[in-house]
């Protein structure tokens, strides 16, 4: 079901609600890295991240019989929030089982844009189970953070975008975790240029998605330890099943070249990014030869971090 055409109807249905953000390139890290990087700041979009343009997607291609009795999903970050703005716009509700350990920044979000909130144990099976009771009790549609095909063409309008304005690269990259972004982003970089490299950044402790486009399957991702929070997800199947047939490379990058491409970000390029962000310039670090001359396009997924987050997880370096 990969149609780019998909993509293109997701543009001007989201179009009315979301951000373009900006592009932005960087002399300093340019000359640093000896490469051309172009950053699509998805860090500026609505709700704080690149999930808005999914959730809205989803959202506004519900029938209206569908879309009556609202939507819902269960997430512990920026999908909610997303998905709750993206309700919010439409005028239906949004119910959201979320783990009693959210952050409480993300908590914030989801209530300022008027999601009802579920909280449950921060294990999967509660998630899955509290989803379950707030659908059935409510008749809300689910719409998932990233195994969703609408979700999936939303996500890709932000590398359609940066294409139109930085123009063709020699290779794109995105962070990797469920996988909604990068696939998204494959199906629009392959079909406008199919020459384009497109390339994955994955933490090191958190590297199943690089091991399952090895391996073939979907290797489950098993208790991972990593800064980069919204990374840590298994692929979805239809993520997996893009991201297998137009995806060229996973590269891993360790915690400590991800806290330092945080600042890298900060410092060289001005941009407040969360961890997630930074993996793919993380994962340039730690393989220069490979990018040596070369424009890369780097989608910066997401920027919901506090100053004193990023003080602390930067400290020393």
């Amino acid at each position: 079901m990969t149609y780019f055409e998909d993509i293109l109807k997701a543009r001007e249905r989201i179009a009315p609600f979301i951000t373009r953000t900006s592009v932005i390139t960087s002399d300093s890290l340019n000359r640093m890295l000896d490469a051309e990087i172009w950053f699509k700041l998805e860090n500026q979009q609505k709700a704080g991240a690149f999930k808005f343009r999914g959730a809205t997607n989803a959202v506004q291609n519900l029938s209206e019989k569908e879309a009556r009795k609202g939507v819902a999903t269960h997430s512990s970050g920026n999908h909610a929030a997303a998905l709750a703005l993206a309700a919010k716009n439409r005028g239906i509700p949004a119910y959201i089982a979320m783990p009693e350990n959210a952050p409480e920044v993300k908590v914030e979000n989801v209530k300022k844009f008027g999601g009802q909130i579920t909280f449950c144990k921060p294990i999967l099976q509660a998630r899955e189970d509290t989803l379950y009771e707030v659908t059935a009790k409510t008749g809300a549609v689910f719409i998932p953070p990233y195994d969703c095909y609408d979700v999936i063409c939303g996500q890709g309008t932000a590398a359609m975008e940066l294409i139109e304005e930085a123009g063709l690269f020699d290779v794109l990259m995105t962070p990797v975790g469920g996988g909604g972004l990068l696939s998204g982003s494959a199906i629009a970089t392959k079909n406008i240029s199919p020459e384009t490299l497109v390339i994955a950044g994955e933490p090191l402790e958190a590297d199943d998605a690089c091991r399952s486009l090895k391996a073939g399957k979907i290797i489950p991702s098993d208790n991972p330890k990593t800064i980069a929070d919204g990374l840590k997800t298994s692929l979805g199947k239809i993520n997996f099943e893009i991201i297998s047939q137009y995806v060229d490379e996973i590269l891993t990058a360790r915690e400590y070249s991800i806290r330092a491409a945080m600042v890298l970000l900060r410092k060289q390029g001005g941009i407040l990014a969360e961890p997630s962000s930074a993996v793919p310039l993380a994962a340039i670090t730690e393989n220069r030869e490979m990018f040596r001359g070369k424009k890369i396009g780097m989608i910066i997924s997401g920027g919901n971090i506090t100053e004193t987050l990023f003080r602390k997880l930067t400290k020393g370096l």
